[in-house]
C-alpha cells in the first residue's frame, strides 16, 4: 500500500479529521517506523488517540508515542517547553516510560514563551466583541515576532546570555500590550533558568537528524490543523499562522533525497463538527496539496448521510473552487466572501461511500475508521490489498 516510502499525513479539512489517530495506527501497524516528524504548528494542536484502553490528546509529542515511536520536532515547529513538560507528565501517567527520552528537537525551532502567550491573550481581550477566537497559546505572536526580530529559538536555551538578551528584547517589545492587561509573565531570570533545565532534559539536534532517522526506518510526518486553515491557502481571515499543506514536509524529505507518500485525512463526521460531507472543499484541499497519494477516511460511524455536489452563490452555481497562487491572500479573501453566502446543493451519499469518494476525489481510499479507537481503523479491503 505505501511501499517503502515515508508518509506525510495531512488534514484536508478545517482540522479534527483524525490525523493523530491515523498516525497512531500507522506507527502501531506498519512495524518499520523510526520516528514521527512534526512539521508545523505548536502547542495548540489537539490530536486525539484512543488505543488499548488509553486516551491522550497530543499537542507537541508525535501521535505515535503510545506505540513507542520517537518524535522529532522539526525546525518548522513552534516549541512551548512548559506545555511540553506538562504533556510529558500526562504521558508518563498513562504508562509511557520516560516520555522526554523519546523526544528530539531541532535547535532551530522557534521558542514560544509566556511572553508570547500573555501578548496573544491581551491582544485577543482587547478585541472585545470582535475576538478572533484565538486558542490563546501564543502561536500567532511567536510566528509574527520572528518575521522582523531576532526571535528566541530552542537552541538558545543552552546559551543563557543569548537567551536573556532575546527575552529582554521580546519583553520590551510586548510591554505596551501586556502591561495593565491582567496577564502576568515570569521574571526573565526565572525563564532563563527554567529553559536551561528544559534543554538539558531533552535531546537537541541540528540539521542532520532527519537523515539519521531515515536510515533506521520509515518516517511519518504529522501535520497539525487543516489545509483549509493554511496561512496562505486557507479561507482568510479564518486561518492559522502555520503552513498546513505538506510544503514543509516535502522540503524536509527533499533535503535527504527521499520520496514521500501523501496521505490525506478527511472526515465524514457528525457530532463534533456537524454537517454534510463536502467533496468540493476536499478537492480544493487536494489541489492545494499538489495532489495526494491516498486517503484516510475517518468518522464513518457518524455523519448526516448527505454530501454537497455544488454551491449556489451570488456568482451562480459552482462545483469547483480554484486555488490562487501561493501567498495570494486577495484571492483567498474573495473565496471566503463567495462562500459566506453560498448554499450547498445536497444529495444522498451512495451505499458504497468509499468507492464514491474515490471517484469524486480521484485518489484511493487506503484507510477507513468506524470509531475513535485504534482497533476501529482498518485497511480498505481488496482495493488496498491490490495496490
Amino acid at each position: 500500500m505505501f511501499g517503502q516510502r515515508h508518509i506525510i499525513v495531512v488534514d484536508l479539512g478545517f482540522g479534527d479529521a483524525g490525523k493523530g489517530a491515523t498516525v497512531d495506527w500507522l506507527c502501531a501497524r506498519l512495524g518499520d517506523v523510526a520516528a514521527v516528524v512534526r512539521f508545523n504548528g505548536g502547542a495548540q494542536a489537539a490530536h486525539n488517540v484512543v488505543a488499548e484502553g488509553r486516551h491522550h490528546t497530543f499537542a507537541q509529542f508525535g501521535a505515535g508515542t503510545l506505540a513507542g515511536v520517537p518524535t522529532l520536532l522539526s525546525r518548522h515547529m513552534l516549541v512551548e517547553p512548559i506545555a511540553l513538560a506538562a504533556e510529558a507528565q500526562r504521558l508518563a501517567a498513562l504508562g509511557v516510560a520516560s516520555p522526554l527520552a523519546l523526544l528530539t528537537i531541532d535547535e532551530r525551532a522557534l521558542l514560544t514563551t509566556p511572553i508570547h502567550i500573555a501578548a496573544n491573550r491581551a491582544r485577543e481581550d482587547a478585541r472585545g466583541s470582535s475576538r478572533h477566537g484565538s486558542c490563546g497559546r501564543g502561536i500567532g505572536e511567536t510566528a509574527a515576532y520572528a518575521l522582523d526580530h531576532d526571535a528566541p529559538r530552542v537552541g538558545d536555551c543552552l546559551r543563557p546570555a543569548v537567551l536573556r538578551r532575546k527575552l529582554d528584547a521580546l519583553a520590551a517589545h510586548y510591554a505596551p500590550l501586556i502591561d495593565g492587561s491582567g496577564h502576568t509573565v515570569e521574571p526573565i531570570d526565572a525563564l532563563v533558568a527554567m529553559y536551561g533545565e528544559f534543554a538539558r532534559s531533552v535531546r537537541l539536534t541540528g540539521g542532520g537528524e532527519l537523515g539519521r532517522l531515515a536510515a533506521r526506518g520509515r518516517l511519518i510526518f504529522e501535520g497539525a490543523q487543516g489545509v483549509l486553515l493554511d496561512e496562505w491557502r486557507g479561507f482568510h481571515p479564518h486561518t492559522t499562522w502555520s503552513t498546513v499543506e505538506p510544503r514543509n514536509a516535502r522540503a524536509l524529505l527533499a533535503e535527504i533525497g527521499a520520496p514521500g507518500y501523501v496521505l490525506g485525512a478527511g472526515h465524514y463526521q457528525g457530532a463534533f463538527r456537524s454537517g454534510h460531507l463536502d467533496p468540493i472543499l476536499l478537492r480544493y484541499a487536494i489541489e492545494v496539496c499538489g495532489g495526494v497519494d491516498g486517503l484516510a477516511v475517518n468518522h464513518l460511524d457518524t455523519g448526516t448521510g448527505r454530501a454537497a455536489t455544488a454551491y449556489d452563490t451570488a456568482a451562480g452555481r459552482i462545483d469547483r473552487l480554484v486555488p490562487g497562487a501561493w501567498q495570494d491572500l486577495d484571492h483567498q479573501r474573495r473565496l471566503t466572501e463567495l462562500l459566506a453566502t453560498a448554499r450547498p446543493v445536497l444529495r444522498d451519499i451512495p451505499a458504497d461511500p468509499i468507492a464514491w469518494l474515490e471517484s469524486e476525489l480521484g485518489a484511493p481510499v487506503v484507510l477507513a475508521a468506524h470509531g475513535p479507537d485504534r482497533a476501529d481503523r482498518v485497511r480498505v479491503g481488496a482495493r488496498a490489498a491490490a495496490r
